[in-house]
């Protein structure tokens, strides 16, 4: 990145990038008056759509610069930058944040660091602010060593414009999140009581009280399951968190100050046990406060500490489909993996995302939408961005409930129609999105089960069509190689390919509606080195995250391979939005290659030309067969196959 992309502001030299918010990024700058390092938040241009998000920022900048504390991160100076973007500086704290500490069982160490974080929200709440964010990543270190509570760019301030903060928003981090939070209630302190004390489980334990493998599931555990027990070594800790983590708020400790003085009480009664101890790991956890002989003197990376600066909106935006009605892919949009909708009401627990609006509203336009017909499209009035936005404000909701299966059985009726009609594309797009949907609402897999059977029938009568007539016999084989996504068992699949027989190494694929289906003998390209810097430079494109190589190095696009040999290290969404780029550089059409097209593929690179064996991209192929990768990511050995259509 050059300096030219740096937003300009009066007295700053921007010198990186140090983090990414919801609604803004963090810069490290020297302030040049007064010779030092700064840390800049900066709000994005989409962030402030209208005046309500403006006043948001302003309310953010104006609750922080009053709170004076030496254990809270205030703000030096508010403006606006050279193109009219709020911003704020704030001091640079480079020692790392409380998540890299190794903390585990040095009860001592652990009271020292509670006892400044208590002191510094009792202070806030006094004067009414409520953090709403209390988590390990927002509790920083100065050159001191002492802790700091950062980021109350969320915070409420009581009698404020409730239109700027509403009550009806689970905004935070749902590892630390109160139940009443999670189900968009109104706050009070009593919330960062509750986020307290599961910090203060992961400072002793050394993981988070709660773990899952999605946000959702972890907000339904907040919900309903128990506090967890502590080891044996710090079960006299057990009564204070208890408190803390009361499920409802009047349970809690009423103030920081009233937990500060049991956490005097609990020390002055530990006495000489009260010292580091041991604290083995469950099985099968993974640590976010590593469990091991405690260090305190941890040094960060200047980045990792300003990541704690960033606004932590809890968000799991899912990409959309082409914009149109129901679930019809556009042949001038798909690329095999679907285009994220710009401004799509996703966001969970972002008040700019849902704009304050209650699940009700949100749950009476998924209605209209249903009855419409607007499954997944266009974008922002489809039933998929609205129960997504009515999870997000409170996923217990009975409405909501019914209306995700409701949602589950149109995309099941929409991939069987599709599917009947040869629409390859949309039917596949329809079965994942419904795929998503069940884990979403926690079923067994017995619905996707029943579905894919469904879809299996579907697709033996559409090839018993196709096969009845000698002009369209190569479609059936082209057909059955574009629905690998359906993942029949082998028994099945050669079943069918018995009926199909060998596919023809030529065969015209132009069923209507289906954009996938062109010609087998388009042109397969590979995408060098050379050709994806061309995309990088003009977009601006940050490269994926591809692990690290030999001694420890950090592997991107731009350090692995040659210019010369396809690029490496790009992640999903990096060769899609490639693909959707060179198209508009040259007015073709591109695509990701289906798995029957890359089966197809000479292995002449070996490794360099893997990619995605299916259009969702979870997984890739090698040598031929498909493997499980994640999407979201590089791999050293992962290049960009495209197949150019006519």
């Amino acid at each position: 990145m050059t300096d030219k992309t740096y937003p300009s502001i009066d007295g700053y030299r921007i010198l990186r990038v140090i983090g990414h918010g919801g609604m803004s990024t963090v810069y490290l700058a020297e302030q040049a008056s007064l010779d030092r390092k700064v840390a800049l938040k900066v709000m994005l241009a989409d962030a402030l759509a209208d005046e309500v998000s403006r006043a948001r920022f302003e309310n953010e900048a104006r609750t922080i610069a009053r709170l004076e504390h030496p254990h809270i991160v205030g703000i030096y100076e508010v403006g606006r930058t050279g193109d009219g973007l709020p911003f704020y500086s704030m001091p640079y704290l480079s020692r790392g944040h409380l998540a890299q500490r190794r903390l585990a069982g040095d009860q001592p160490k652990v009271a020292a660091i509670l006892r400044s974080l208590l002191d510094a929200l009792d202070y806030a709440h006094v004067r009414g602010v409520v953090h709403r964010d209390v988590k390990a990543e927002n509790v920083l270190f100065d050159d001191a060593d002492r802790p700091m509570l950062a980021d109350f760019g969320i915070a409420l301030r009581r009698g404020s414009n409730p239109r700027l903060t509403t009550a009806g928003l689970a905004v935070g981090s749902t590892a630390y999140m109160p139940p009443e939070q999670a189900r968009g209630q109104e706050v009070d302190r009593r919330a960062d009581i509750y986020s307290i004390g599961v910090l203060t489980w992961e400072m002793l334990v050394g993981q988070l009280p709660y773990n899952a493998g999605d946000a959702l599931t972890m907000a339904l555990k907040h919900l309903q399951e128990p506090v967890p027990r502590l080891p044996a070594a710090l079960k006299h800790w057990q009564p204070l968190i208890d408190k803390a983590m009361a499920k409802q708020p009047d349970q809690r400790h009423a103030s920081a100050n009233d937990m500060l003085q049991a956490l005097d009480v609990l020390e002055r009664r530990g006495g000489r046990a009260f010292t580091a101890v041991e604290v083995p790991l469950p099985a099968q956890t993974e640590p976010r406060i590593a469990a091991a002989r405690p260090r305190w003197l941890l040094a960060g990376t200047g980045g990792m500490a300003a990541l704690a600066l960033v606004a932590a909106f809890f968000s799991l935006r899912e990409p959309a489909p082409p914009a149109a009605a129901g679930v019809r892919a556009d042949p001038s949009t798909t690329t095999g993996l679907p285009t994220p909708a710009v401004g799509a009401v996703t966001g969970l627990g972002d008040p700019l995302a849902t704009g304050g609006a209650s699940v009700a509203a949100f749950v009476a336009n998924a209605e209209q939408q249903l009855r419409n017909g607007a499954l997944l499209g266009p974008a922002n009035a489809n039933a998929w961005d609205s129960i997504e936005a009515a999870w997000r404000t409170n996923p217990t909701d009975p409405d909501t409930l019914r209306l995700t299966a409701e949602l589950f059985d149109a995309l099941g009726n929409a991939a069987e129609r599709a599917l009947a009609e040869g629409n390859v594309a949309t039917a596949r797009t329809a079965f994942q999105r419904a795929q998503r949907l069940d884990a979403r609402r926690g079923g067994t897999g017995a619905s996707i089960i029943l579905l894919r059977k469904r879809l299996d029938a579907t697709l033996e009568r559409r090839l018993a069509t196709l096969l009845a007539k000698p002009a369209t016999r190569g479609q059936a084989a082209a057909l059955l190689a574009d629905t690998e996504w359906l993942e029949l068992d082998d028994a099945r699949q050669r079943a069918l390919q018995a009926k199909v027989g060998p596919a023809p190494t030529t065969v015209a694929r132009t069923t209507a509606g289906n954009a996938a289906a062109q010609a087998a003998s388009t042109e397969i390209l590979s995408v060098s080195r050379a050709d994806y810097a061309q995309f990088a430079t003009a977009t601006g494109r940050a490269p994926a995250d591809c692990g690290k190589g030999f001694f420890g190095r950090k592997q991107r696009w731009n350090n692995t391979g040659s210019d010369r040999k396809p690029v490496a290290c790009v992640s999903a969404a990096d060769a899609q939005a490639y693909a959707s780029w060179l198209g508009a550089q040259d007015g073709l059409r591109y695509r990701l290659p289906s798995a029957g097209e890359l089966r197809a593929v000479p292995t002449r690179e070996s490794g360099w030309l893997a990619l995605c064996a299916d259009h969702a991209c979870n997984s890739r192929m090698v040598n031929g067969k498909a493997k499980p990768m994640d999407a979201s990511r590089g791999y050293s050995d992962v290049g960009i196959l495209l197949v150019r259509t006519r």
